[in-house]
């Protein structure tokens, strides 16, 4: 799961790169309005946590440019001024959900995980694949009731490939969800995930398959007679 964080405090988007890296989020981080709309121009986010005072281009400018390129990118919004005019603004602008300045860290990190949830369509807080299933609160993953012993990468990896099932998923796309900006994740690095992360679930029934040249499908493996 990558997130964009549009946060021009410091102090505050440093407690956010930290507690949402430690929960496993790629995560970058952005200073300006300007620089969020070039990042989500650039490439695509899972999530957007936005600020509405940023300098240069405001957070609802930001969001309002966002939704009329028809990107659905789920975004929560930050405002230390918490009237219902902007909430009703924002709202209507597409925002996924609202939260005012101060708040409690764990309450935005449980909104975050709503909003994952949400983004990979899991039914109550489990996402289910044959005997695959993955919870995006804990950022675990079962394998016939088993938990699956993953690295922080493999779970991205996973996440990717979940929210993509049956779907091809491209290289590029894999290495933007591993990687945060300052990070290197080369295309050699994603099949050296990928196969490490075959190992762990194609044993229990799940199979990735490989479309070469052009990236990878999760997809049920067949079952033997």
């Amino acid at each position: 799961m990558h997130i964009l964080i549009a946060e021009d405090d410091p102090l505050l988007s440093d407690g956010l790169l930290r507690a949402l890296r430690a929960a496993g989020y790629t995560v970058d981080h952005v200073a300006s309005g300007s620089e969020a709309d070039a990042a989500l121009l650039l490439q695509p986010f899972d999530l957007v946590i936005l600020d509405l005072g940023l300098p240069q281009l405001s957070g609802l400018e930001v969001l309002r440019r966002l939704r009329g390129r028809g990107v659905h990118t789920p975004v929560l919004i930050l405002t230390a001024a918490d009237t219902v005019e902007q909430r009703v603004q924002g709202l209507d602008l597409g925002a996924d959900d609202y939260m005012a300045k101060p708040f409690a860290l764990q309450e935005l990190e449980a909104r975050v995980r709503a909003l994952v949830r949400r983004g990979l369509g899991a039914t109550g807080n489990v996402v289910r694949h044959g005997p695959l299933s993955f919870d995006p609160s804990s950022r675990v993953a079962y394998l016939n009731d088993q938990v699956v012993d993953l690295s922080a990468r493999e779970v991205s990896l996973l996440e990717a490939l979940l929210q993509r099932a049956g779907r091809l998923v491209s290289k590029e796309h894999l290495v933007q969800a591993l990687c945060s900006w300052g990070d290197e994740v080369s295309n050699n690095a994603i099949e050296v995930y990928v196969h490490r992360l075959r190992k762990k679930i194609e044993p229990g029934g799940v199979r990735i398959a490989t479309v070469r040249g052009l990236g990878y499908c999760l997809e049920r493996a067949a079952s033997s007679d």
